[in-house]
């Protein structure tokens, strides 16, 4: 057999030898062979043809964005609103169980058994379930106070909460708060904070998932809202996972603990909360895996 050389080749198909290395390493150009650093290429090998679109993997955030169009039931969509929803509103003392939040997102209606439960719960479930819903729709766009007040407003709408003169529903809060007995930023200096912080994050054109946590702890530090800021938190974690590729992930009760001690310990110590996050990124590629979905 007579071998030519990834130059010659590229020469006689038009392509950039680089493309040519490219093809010969994902193995697409039958025959060749690596004879120490250099490609040998058979003299009758064809070009190989470009990878069609449905060849490509597809982002998750494409098919969330297509199940939920097409209001799929059964799918990755119908999963993670479930999933995400009953996590996240169990961490913050929801007492509805997944199978309520299901049930819930299924139908539209309440189906509890013989127990008593906090009517905020049942609004919160239903208003999360229209966070995931925005969230989906505008992963694509930059972080911005905008989107962020936005996702507090849809949770917290129509809750006890939002009936408080003191409460304002989408807004920053008026009165000074602190989380897991820790100060957080005073409310006059909240506006000021958060800008700096989507000024800092938007300014990193490529995101890395420490880039995203790194984003989140200093969003729960800052502790913008009145109420709601862990749930708002994890919202755009998910979402900027999305928009860049990256496995997303859900806290759910087997990583709570693990979660908040990461949090806490972040400036001393990334490996508490990043170690989490993987390991809960790991939970969830089972679940793509199931859909045959690979990002």
């Amino acid at each position: 057999m007579i071998y030519i050389s990834v130059a010659e080749a590229a020469k006689k198909w038009g392509i950039s030898e680089r493309s040519v290395r490219n093809y010969c390493a994902e193995g697409r150009v039958a025959g060749a062979q690596l004879s120490g650093k250099t490609w040998e290429i058979p003299e009758l090998s064809e070009k190989p043809k470009r990878a069609s679109r449905s060849d490509k993997k597809r982002k998750l955030l494409d098919i969330l964005r297509e199940e939920k169009s097409a209001r799929l039931s059964g799918g990755i969509y119908h999963r993670v609103q479930i999933d995400l929803t009953y996590n996240s509103n169990h961490i913050e003392g929801s007492k509805l169980t997944h199978d309520e939040t299901r049930y819930i997102f299924e139908t539209n209606t309440i189906g509890l058994s013989d127990k008593t439960v906090n009517v905020d719960d049942i609004i919160e479930t239903s208003n999360h379930f229209r966070c995931i819903d925005y969230m989906i729709d505008n992963a694509h766009l930059a972080l911005s106070e905008k989107y962020i007040k936005e996702l507090h407003f849809l949770l917290k709408s129509g809750t006890s909460d939002s009936r408080l003169d003191w409460f304002k529903v989408g807004e920053y809060k008026k009165l000074a708060n602190e989380v897991g007995g820790i100060d957080t930023t005073a409310p006059r200096a909240v506006a000021k904070e958060m800008k700096a912080l989507l000024y800092s994050y938007n300014s990193k054109k490529e995101k890395s998932l420490e880039d995203i946590l790194s984003f989140h702890v200093a969003f729960e530090r800052i502790h913008p809202f009145q109420d709601g800021n862990g749930r708002v938190g994890r919202l755009i974690m998910f979402g900027e996972c999305l928009k860049h590729n990256i496995v997303p992930f859900i806290i759910d009760e087997e990583h709570k603990l693990f979660y908040y001690r990461g949090l806490k310990e972040w400036n001393s110590e990334r490996g508490f909360l990043t170690d989490t996050c993987l390991s809960a990124q790991d939970k969830f590629k089972t679940i793509l895996q199931k859909f045959n979905i690979e990002i």
